[in-house]
């Protein structure tokens, strides 16, 4: 039934002029359409973000950023304001920026995690 289909993934926000800043200021193409916004990432799908009124942020990560360089990455959030997150219920613990070495402890990729304006929760992670 979908096997041929095209999807891609959407959010919601709070504000969509504070969500189009922020996005903005963390380096991403984001395109404003009537409905809300379209972070464009090179040869994929957009994601399309839009403002709820009665919005709760996500309580779980919504959308991950796989780099190549998690500490660079994470020196750049630090730089634009961005606070990073620690969990006290994680299966390893998080250094002073937030990362879990999930490479050195043979669990999976290097992962920390941040906010957006809203609440919601992203990642920024290398493998």
């Amino acid at each position: 039934m979908f096997g041929n289909a095209t999807a891609f993934s959407g959010f919601a926000v709070d504000d969509i002029q504070t969500a189009k800043e922020f996005y903005t200021r963390l380096g991403l193409s984001v395109q404003q359409t009537p409905m809300g916004l379209e972070l464009h990432f090179e040869g994929r799908n957009p994601v399309f973000v839009y403002e709820k009124i009665d919005f709760e942020p996500a309580t779980y990560t919504i959308l991950n950023f796989e780099v190549d360089d998690i500490d660079g990455a994470i020196a750049e959030l630090e730089a634009n304001g961005v606070q990073m997150e620690h969990y006290d219920d994680l299966p390893a613990p998080q250094d002073e920026h937030g990362v879990l070495r999930g490479k050195a402890a043979g669990m999976g990729p290097d992962i920390a995690w941040f906010k957006d304006p809203a609440g919601n929760v992203f990642s920024v992670l290398t493998s």
